[in-house]
């Protein structure tokens, strides 16, 4: 009886073990399980020969306020210029995780600003969004060094990136939304914006991945992150993107559907079929077919805008 009962207390321990590591490592079970599939997806791949970068741009003094840039070689003068908000559910991600699918987004003619922004759990909104506005004010003001037209910008993000990319397109076309986020949008033309297998509910954003980026009660942000109720006319043409078997392509109709009925040029695509059920964020894999239509798509509707 006596091992019996040392063998039930040694699996209660180490259950209650296994329980509270599964608690305190929740906000990061995303890093470990995108962490591995980003690896798998990219192993291999080698930055392109027709693609100059410049590499590591300081925007703040935190180790995640860093950028890239990358043009098409040759390049002597600005481009139109792609600002991509990377995906991760606000706690993974860098730029390093989007750099060969940034640097194919260059290849069809663009310069495209590849960003790492401060992550939660540690750091809370709004640090996410300040970052996002700073790292546009530094790369504004030094346009002529990176090839970059400001009268030409154009957004791509996707998850937790799409519902950043739909909060800060929202703010650069609605001054009273940016002074609400104490934001001092620095001049730039926003062309159009790419929302990719995004959440775009305020409810379901703060209750799921997201929730880690929020202070206490998430209630307390229901103006700040309804993005919905500041979208108004002046919201750039939008590409709304999600995919068979994106976990998020239930928000993407419905963005649209609003979109379009405030009167701002917008296109659905959802890509995939019964045989080929994507998944999300599926056109970061730059190996993927359907990745590379979905991108040229992404591309062609940029070029509608530039003038």
């Amino acid at each position: 009886m006596n091992l019996v009962k040392k063998l039930l207390i040694i699996v209660a321990s180490v259950v209650g073990i296994i329980l509270v590591a599964i608690i305190l490592l929740r906000p990061y079970l995303l890093n470990i399980t995108f962490g591995i599939s980003d690896f798998f997806r990219d192993f291999g791949l080698t930055a392109p020969d027709d693609v100059f970068q410049v590499k590591d741009q300081r925007y703040g003094d935190d180790s995640m306020q860093i950028f890239d840039v990358y043009y098409p070689v040759g390049t002597e003068s600005a481009l139109p210029t792609i600002v991509s908000l990377h995906g991760g559910g606000y706690t993974y991600g860098t730029k390093e995780t989007y750099q060969y699918y940034c640097m194919s987004l260059a290849q069809h003619g663009f310069t495209v600003v590849n960003y790492s922004y401060r992550l939660g759990p540690k750091h809370k909104f709004p640090a996410q969004i300040e970052d996002t506005n700073t790292v546009m004010d530094v790369i504004c003001k030094n346009a002529e060094k990176y090839h970059i037209d400001i009268n030409n910008i154009f957004f791509v993000g996707d998850s937790a990136g799409g519902h950043l990319n739909a909060q800060y397109s929202a703010a650069v076309t609605n001054p009273e939304y940016a002074a609400l986020l104490g934001l001092d949008i620095p001049q730039f033309t926003l062309r159009a914006t790419a929302l990719n297998c995004g959440v775009f509910d305020i409810k379901d954003a703060a209750s799921g991945q997201m929730k880690y980026i929020l202070e206490g009660d998430p209630s307390q942000y229901a103006e700040e992150w309804d993005i919905i109720g500041h979208i108004t006319a002046d919201f750039p043409p939008a590409f709304v993107m999600s995919a068979t078997g994106d976990m998020c392509l239930p928000y993407a109709e419905p963005m649209y559907n609003l979109l379009t009925e405030k009167g701002i040029e917008a296109e659905l695509h959802i890509y995939g079929d019964d045989q080929n059920k994507l998944p999300h964020v599926f056109h970061i894999n730059i190996r993927n077919s359907f990745a590379e239509q979905c991108n040229d798509d992404e591309c062609a509707f940029f070029e509608k805008f530039i003038k």
